[in-house]
């Protein structure tokens, strides 16, 4: 139960939450409201790192979001071309991240990382179409067992200047394993070549590790949503 309702902070937090603590224990012995202030501030920060567990599933063919939030673009676009993965067109999926986003990335499908290629950038509002293309971004080229390779994006936004990923060319990732943190408001692109079929609709919420967004094995046409 402990772990279903509490959720444990980023290792790449702790040190902010740190920072938290101390400005608002200096607060209090200047002046109290400020204290108040920073108190609330330090506690959302460490909202903010939260971590929580996801149960994601692992059948071949399956890609996952690799970000919680909303889906607010659906739409064919070339894959990044740092990562070598051709022009043609392929349905694009784009997850953006608000400030009250779990913010950890994790992997959209197991396999082997192709590539890693960090690109730098503006920092547009990221819900916008364009930051696909200005924004700082890390694009990762993810081979799955099976194929064809995928390409995931990890975009900086307005408020985000940071994009934290250890991972490195040739490294094996499980579906749904974490794969770092964007600070701060952000965007996910996920770049899917045929045979994926997409299977989410634009305005629907993403739960990172756990909702299903394409499948390789899928037959089904374009899925259709409304708000309700």
């Amino acid at each position: 139960m402990i772990r279903e309702t509490l959720a444990p902070i980023h290792p790449d937090g702790w040190k902010f939450v740190a920072i938290g603590i101390v400005v608002t224990l200096i607060l209090f012995l200047l002046w109290r409201p400020g204290g108040w202030l920073a108190l609330i501030l330090t506690l959302w920060i460490a909202y903010f790192f939260r971590d929580p567990w996801r149960v994601t599933p692992t059948r071949p063919g399956l890609v996952v979001s690799p970000a919680d939030g909303i889906v607010v673009a659906l739409r064919p676009a070339p894959p990044p071309v740092e990562l070598d993965m051709g022009s043609e067109p392929v349905p694009r999926v784009s997850v953006f991240l608000n400030l009250f986003d779990a913010h950890v990335a994790r992997a959209p499908a197991g396999g082997t990382i192709a590539a890693r290629e960090y690109t730098p950038g503006r920092f547009v509002n990221a819900s916008l179409d364009k930051a696909s293309e200005h924004n700082e971004r890390l694009a990762l080229r993810v081979t799955p067992d099976g194929g064809p390779d995928i390409a995931c994006v990890l975009i900086a936004g307005l408020v985000a200047r940071r994009i934290v990923c250890p991972l490195i060319a040739g490294q094996r990732v499980g579906a749904g394993e974490r794969i770092g943190i964007i600070r701060f408001g952000s965007r996910a692109d996920i770049y899917l070549p045929p045979p994926y079929v997409p299977l989410v609709a634009v305005g629907q919420r993403m739960i990172a590790g756990e909702t299903v967004i394409a499948d390789r094995e899928a037959t089904e046409p374009p899925r259709q949503g409304y708000s309700h």
